[in-house]
């Protein structure tokens, strides 16, 4: 089994190497639905990864560990949302 140590040491080249690869698709790639589900996905996986290993929520009060893990679904949902219906929201709320 791996040490904790070697864990929390791939766990976090791979977050550098996820950041690392939103950013060439952000600047590389053409927007579009499929960039914005790619990036929410990495997003939400980032998020649970630092929540579970690197904040040490995982055994942390249930309550507190799913509203944080639920913020790092919920703000990738708002992205795609936002890139679905984004004309919408901008008409909404213009004076």
């Amino acid at each position: 089994m791996m040490s904790h140590e070697k864990l929390i040491d791939r766990l976090w080249l791979l977050l550098v190497a996820l950041t690392l690869g939103g950013a060439w698709i952000g600047e590389s790639a053409e927007p579009g639905l499929a960039v914005t589900i790619i990036i929410a996905l990495t997003m939400a996986f980032k998020g649970r990864m630092v929540v579970d290993h690197f904040m040490e929520l995982k055994t942390a009060n249930r309550t507190l560990r799913n509203l944080m893990r639920g913020f790092f679904y919920v703000l990738p949902a708002v992205t795609v949302l936002t890139s679905l219906f984004g004309d919408w929201l901008a008409r909404l709320t213009t004076l």
